[in-house]
């Protein structure tokens, strides 16, 4: 039987403030790279929007720095020999933002709703969950069809996030209008393209641990910009500093630069088989999706675009990752190879090539370098720029042939995978399907050991790289830069901005 009890990491959740530090009460003020999408947990896809949500939003479980999984709102959880039945415990004394308490027929209707709200992008990822039993007021069984080695880790991101079952019944598909979480910043006002302002909860049940008034996030796409605005104080904190502008930020001595390796991946994502667009040469024939792959020097993009502080891809696993299979090593270069997979493909003369790309900088600028050397190919790359929440409503409405995306990457390997490349998955807008394909990641969830799902994921990778629905380009390092005065931040591999025990120093 497979336990886990609550664990004494008052540094990590917040039980107490640093001591000798003063609580300076102020707005802190975060410059984000662009806006998020819908604030539903339910609903929503942006990794920027997941940074509201560390404020707002409780999860049953969180994750510390070294990808540990630890509690939040669940205080344990306890796995059935058979591993078909997952017995969670509750913390007490939690209430949502409109007062509504948070007990286990809350995290039943949470996860009702993620399951069967016919928007949710949730299904997937709890697929697994056949019925929820609630066993006392603070206690709750999630039965599963089988043994599912994710599930603790979806419930540390979206899936695990708990809403108010009193707003989410009013509201309906418009909860993201005015969400209500149970998180230690409360909504307060959005206005799109400019600003998201959440306030302090007085009701939190880690309050101490929380040293601002509100936090309100700024939306500053170009990341020059947003630098600039950090160094005139106009806002406190930036995500996502460009490594172009590492060497500026770090001769600041106003300023704080950290960083944290990513657990996710960046590249471009075609349209398969989404509605009509999904009928296309680009869609319709992989060898033109490998030409474009050879054509790529994803090392050289690495150092031009990155001066070198982030890794070349070619997998959905960094390869310094454990899950990485070492027998497809990112390829070379090979214009050759491209020029001979186009012309058997029947576009020796060439052939265009139009990807949308989100409207910020780092975005374009990898995506000129490709156009240049996907141009010597024979491959007319056509960038077609968009603000991000907008390229995201047309890949899922399937308006696009290819779109420059990525993935900030999750604590299990399925989170990378299975809702993109599974055929019913919650994000899978390529609209992919295949048979093979569906059973190694359904496979790789119920598999009793590490070798098995490592040997299920070897797989499925080996047939990802043969036809590159995703043709993935590098790994980023999360950095952050923020004013000296702000203390006590831990960075994090996810890319989450936690504010637990931050304070402010005049």
């Amino acid at each position: 039987m497979k336990i886990f009890r609550t664990a004494m990491i008052t540094a990590l959740m917040g039980a107490t403030a640093i001591a000798g530090a003063p609580a300076f009460a102020k707005d802190l003020r975060i410059g984000l790279q662009s806006d998020a999408d819908v604030l539903d947990p339910d609903q929503s896809r942006t990794f920027v929007g997941r940074i509201v949500y560390a404020s707002m939003c409780d999860k049953l479980v969180d994750i510390t720095p070294d990808l540990e999984i630890i509690p939040q709102l669940a205080t344990s959880w306890e796995t059935s020999d058979d591993g078909l039945a997952i017995t969670m415990k509750l913390r007490e004394g939690v209430v949502f933002h409109d007062g509504t308490p948070f007990n286990a027929e809350a995290v039943a209707a949470n996860i009702e709703r993620s399951q069967t709200m016919d928007e949710s992008r949730r299904k997937s990822e709890l697929g697994s969950i056949t019925s929820t039993e609630v066993t006392g007021p603070y206690e709750i069984v999630l039965n599963l069809a089988a043994p599912d080695a994710t599930l603790i880790a979806q419930l540390a991101d979206r899936a695990g996030m708990m809403v108010s079952p009193t707003a989410a019944a009013a509201a309906g598909a418009d909860f993201g209008l005015n969400p209500v979480c149970s998180g230690a910043f409360s909504f307060t006002e959005r206005v799109a393209q400019d600003k998201i302002v959440l306030t302090r909860f007085a009701d939190y049940w880690n309050a101490d641990a929380i040293k601002f008034d509100s936090v309100t996030f700024l939306p500053i796409p170009d990341t020059t910009v947003r630098l600039a605005n950090l160094q005139s104080g106009d806002i406190d904190m930036i995500e996502r500093l460009a490594a172009t502008d590492l060497a500026q930020a770090e001769g600041d001595a106003n300023i704080v630069v950290d960083s944290a390796v990513s657990l996710g991946y960046q590249g471009i994502t075609f349209n398969i088989n989404n509605g009509k667009k999904g009928d296309n040469p680009w869609g319709n024939d992989k060898r033109l999706r490998q030409a474009l792959s050879y054509s790529i020097d994803r090392e050289a993009i690495n150092q031009v675009v990155f001066e070198g502080a982030f890794a070349a891809g070619n997998q959905s696993f960094p390869p310094t990752s454990p899950w990485y299979n070492a027998d497809y090593p990112v390829p070379a270069r090979d214009l050759e190879k491209a020029k001979e997979l186009l012309a058997e493909a029947g576009f020796a003369d060439g052939i265009e090539l139009e990807v949308q790309v989100p409207n910020t900088t780092v975005p374009l600028q990898l995506m000129q370098v490709v156009q240049a050397m996907a141009s010597e190919a024979g491959i007319d790359l056509k960038i077609v720029s968009k603000e991000f929440a907008t390229l995201l409503a047309d890949q899922s409405a399937g308006d696009y042939t290819a779109s420059q995306i990525g993935w900030s990457g999750r604590v299990d390997p399925d989170g990378n995978n299975h809702q993109f490349m599974t055929t019913d998955g919650g994000i899978n807008d390529s609209k992919f399907s295949d048979p093979k394909m569906d059973e190694l990641l359904n496979t790789a969830r119920s598999a009793s050991n590490q070798e098995e799902r490592k040997a299920a994921y070897d797989e499925a990778t080996a047939i990802m790289i043969e036809e590159l629905p995703r043709l993935f380009l590098y790994h980023q390092k999360w950095i952050w830069a923020y004013n000296s005065k702000m203390k006590g931040y831990t960075a994090y591999p996810d890319g989450m901005i936690r504010l637990e025990n931050v304070t402010w120093e005049e």
